[in-house]
C-alpha cells in the first residue's frame, strides 16, 4: 500500500471555535442544508459522534457518487482538531484503500482563523493517485469550506 499526502492552509475571517462547530460538530445538519443539490443527508450510523463513530454522507443524483462513510478517529473540541478516515464508499474507487483527513483550526491575530487540512490517500497495491484526482478533492473541500464561511458571515448569530 502506498500513500500520498497533501496539505492546504486557508485563512478565514470567522473565529476558530465557530468554524469548527459549524464545519465539524454540526456538519451533519448544516452541510445538507447549505448544499442540498449535492448532499442528500449526513447520518450517524454508529456511535454518538465522538471518536470511533461512523457517519455516512449520502449524495444526490447530481453526484456521480452514492455515498461515503467516515470513521471519526479523534475529535478534540478544545483544540479544534478533527481526524477522520474515509473507510467506505464509491468515491474510493478501485485504487484507494482509505483517505485519512486532519482538520485543525487555529486562532488568527485578527480574530479569524487559520484552517490547516491534511489528506493522506492510502492506495491499494502499487497504484499512484493522479494529480487530477487530488486537485478535484481539494476543490471540493475548498468549496464546502467557502460555503460554510459565507453562511457564517451572512448569519453572525449562527453557531456563536
Amino acid at each position: 500500500m502506498g500513500a500520498t499526502s497533501i496539505t492546504q492552509e486557508l485563512t478565514c475571517p470567522i473565529a476558530a471555535a465557530r468554524m469548527f462547530k459549524a464545519l465539524i460538530i454540526e456538519a451533519n445538519a448544516l452541510i445538507p442544508k447549505l448544499l442540498p443539490q449535492f448532499i442528500k443527508s449526513v447520518e450517524l450510523v454508529q456511535g454518538d459522534g465522538a471518536a470511533g463513530s461512523i457517519e455516512q454522507v449520502n449524495f444526490t443524483e447530481a453526484s456521480h457518487f452514492k455515498y461515503v462513510r467516515h470513521r471519526i478517529d479523534e475529535l478534540d473540541k478544545e483544540n479544534f482538531v478533527c481526524r477522520y478516515t474515509m473507510i467506505e464508499g464509491d468515491a474510493l474507487g478501485d485504487k484507494l484503500e482509505s483517505i485519512d483527513y486532519e482538520v485543525k483550526f487555529d486562532a488568527a491575530s485578527d480574530g479569524g482563523s487559520v484552517c490547516k487540512m491534511t489528506s493522506k490517500y492510502n492506495t491499494k497495491e502499487a497504484f499512484q493517485v493522479e494529480e487530477e484526482e487530488i486537485k478535484a478533492g481539494k476543490e471540493k473541500a475548498m468549496a464546502i469550506f467557502k460555503v460554510v464561511e459565507s453562511y457564517l458571515l451572512e448569519n453572525p448569530q449562527a453557531y456563536a
